[in-house]
């Protein structure tokens, strides 16, 4: 039972960055340069096109592990502090 449980928290710690993400991206203040970059993490997640293949073994997901954070790192650097403190906060009370 102890690995589908970390699994469980796994999945439910990813979808609370995701709602995170998706208001931050929301916000007014948001600089559209870092809306840009989470847009483009986002597509590029999503996104059946790698720039090296997933039938590579280990390689092909190693630029999908290393990719998507770089994006959200660049989108979330350029961020007012405000807003992120702001969003933390909503997702305080939605708690």
């Amino acid at each position: 039972m102890k690995p589908f449980e970390n699994l469980r928290n796994l999945v439910k710690r990813f979808s609370k960055e995701i709602e995170f993400y998706k208001r931050v991206y929301r916000h007014p203040l948001t600089p559209r340069f870092s809306k840009f970059f989470l847009g483009v993490a986002i597509a590029y997640a999503v996104s059946p096109i790698d720039l090296i293949p997933d039938f590579i073994p280990v390689i092909g997901h190693l630029d999908d592990l290393l990719i998507v954070p770089l994006f959200i790192w660049l989108a979330v650097r350029f961020i007012p502090k405000s807003v992120i403190a702001e969003c933390k906060e909503t997702e305080e009370k939605i708690k």
